[in-house]
């Protein structure tokens, strides 16, 4: 399985944080051969385009195609990895799931799984009425935007929207724990 990070326009050193907010438990729980990360190294405005999250993907994975990708995407990252992620199934690519974390104002429509994660309530609210399918994250209480990214491993909230495919925790939980159970449920797929 592969998993694609498409960051927003921020200090590079707030994805290593985010990756390794969640990447040592998720690599204890699985086989290390089985998972492989690529980040988009994305520098202002590139984050926006999908064209160049493609070109990335297409430099890196050249005979991957039938292999599924993950989509993890924060802020304007979401933009550009939406849009990359339809051209990936135009090519013929499969996405096993597309995750956005603090897309606020970013349609999201696919024939993929769609997840969104929140810095706050309002911010999923009022994102959710643009598409975010089923099994999706707020923080509660909530924090500042760049902390979801930062530091998931301790920011706390809710599952909401769940499916029956899933049985959410009781009560509050990590945006790791989160990410993790979902990136579990799509490894085992």
């Amino acid at each position: 399985m592969k998993i694609i990070i498409c960051p927003g326009m921020h200090d590079l050193a707030l994805t290593q944080s985010f990756i390794s907010g969640w990447l040592d438990i998720y690599n204890g729980s699985i086989p290390e051969n089985k998972v492989n990360i690529l980040v988009f190294p994305g520098k202002d405005f590139s984050s926006l385009s999908a064209l160049q999250i493609l070109q990335f993907l297409r430099d890196r994975l050249i005979n991957s195609l039938e292999s599924p990708i993950i989509f993890i995407s924060f802020s304007a990252g979401v933009v550009g990895a939406i849009g990359a992620a339809h051209l990936w199934q135009l090519l013929g690519g499969r996405v096993r799931a597309f995750i956005a974390i603090d897309g606020w104002g970013v349609p999201l429509q696919g024939n993929f799984p769609i997840h969104r994660m929140s810095h706050d309530y309002f911010t999923h609210w009022s994102s959710c009425l643009l598409g975010c399918g089923q099994n999706n994250f707020y923080a509660e209480p909530a924090v500042d935007h760049l902390f979801i990214w930062r530091s998931p491993q301790i920011v706390q909230g809710f599952w909401v929207d769940s499916s029956i495919e899933i049985i959410p925790p009781k009560g509050r939980l990590t945006a790791t724990d989160f990410l993790l159970m979902l990136l579990k449920r799509y490894e085992a797929n």
